[in-house]
């Protein structure tokens, strides 16, 4: 090719490139739309024995000093073994959907941190997270009218105990997976399954561990600590809770490989609740789902936020392979004596 065509060539090239970057430039910048729509904060707090713990808190990205209307916060206890930040992890983009905060605090039990399981000092402390979070985040303003309480497994336990001890607190509770009866979980727990990969975690099956974890947290056995296992579950309270009149969601999986035998465990306590108050406004969602997957963002936690108005309502498609049980809630709940 002759050297002028070559030189007139490269010529024309450069002005097609520098024309298509000025174009580019001109484009609107696709920073937005990929822009978080929570962020959270870390903060801390003593705990009823004085040790240093951590929470989570979520919030709207648009929430901040001088933008800061009241707005409901959901208090988040976390999952047996499962730590603060995966359990806020779980919420998504929801809050920023509803315009409410979550907190998700690492908790801390008797003797031991991740697995609390309904002690009395750690469902004190869940009480006091609205307090908590104004004094370390002033901005922050809770609505005191909506504060609400959401948890799986151990988290529902804790869940069902704020609300059976701090009823005044609480607009609602949704509690997945609950553990209700502690020593019959505590019996449960060599049914377990266990594949290879826990059993080199747990270095052998989980059951025994589970057990283990349960005499240092407790004190000791359901045969040698009897009260203190009552102490811890749900069930010892549901005189309490069905007078209470708060709105409950109980979400059970009849394949729970975790809490064995949900029948026996949230289905027992749903009945017991609908027996001692048949006007208490609380309602059951059964399905076939893995232990605790339904408390996530994308799957039915939009349905149970939006059940208590934290999120615009859902077509009613999305009950699709439950099952509802709502005895008696539209007449309006009478309470009784506790």
């Amino acid at each position: 090719m002759p050297a002028g065509r070559a030189k007139r060539r490269r010529a024309r090239d450069l002005l097609v490139a520098a024309a298509a970057a000025a174009a580019a430039a001109c484009l609107p910048a696709p920073a937005a739309a990929s822009a978080p729509q929570v962020r959270t904060i870390t903060i801390h707090y003593r705990a009823h024995d004085g040790v240093r713990r951590t929470a989570y808190v979520v919030l709207p990205s648009w929430y901040r000093p001088r933008r800061d209307p009241p707005i409901p916060l959901v208090i988040s206890p976390h999952g047996r073994g499962v730590g603060a930040r995966a359990n806020a992890r779980l919420w998504g983009a929801l809050p920023a959907r509803g315009s409410f905060a979550v907190v998700s605090p690492d908790g801390e039990g008797r003797r031991l941190s991740r697995y609390s399981w309904g002690s009395a000092g750690q469902v004190d402390d869940l009480a006091r997270m609205p307090v908590i979070v104004h004094l370390t985040l002033p901005w922050v303003h809770v609505d005191r009218r909506r504060i609400y309480a959401f948890g799986g497994s151990m988290g529902g336990q804790e869940t069902l105990l704020l609300l059976a001890r701090h009823p005044r607190l609480l607009a609602g509770v949704a509690a997945f997976d609950a553990v209700t009866d502690f020593a019959l979980q505590y019996r449960r727990f060599p049914l377990l399954p266990c594949n290879r990969t826990c059993e080199r975690t747990w270095n052998g099956p989980i059951g025994p561990s589970l057990r283990s974890l349960a005499q240092q947290e407790i004190g000791g056995t359901p045969a040698t600590r009897p009260l203190a296992y009552a102490e811890r579950s749900p069930s010892t309270y549901a005189r309490a809770i069905a007078a209470s009149c708060v709105p409950l969601q109980l979400w059970w999986s009849v394949k729970d490989q975790i809490v064995v035998g949900q029948r026996s465990q949230s289905g027992a306590f749903f009945r017991r609740l609908v027996e001692l108050n048949p006007r208490a406004p609380v309602v059951a969602y059964v399905g076939a789902w893995r232990h605790s997957a339904e408390m996530h963002a994308k799957a039915r936690l939009p349905a149970a936020l939006a059940t208590f108005g934290l999120l615009p309502a859902l077509p009613r498609s999305w009950v699709s392979g439950l099952r509802v049980v709502a005895p008696n809630v539209a007449s309006g709940c009478l309470a009784r004596g506790a």
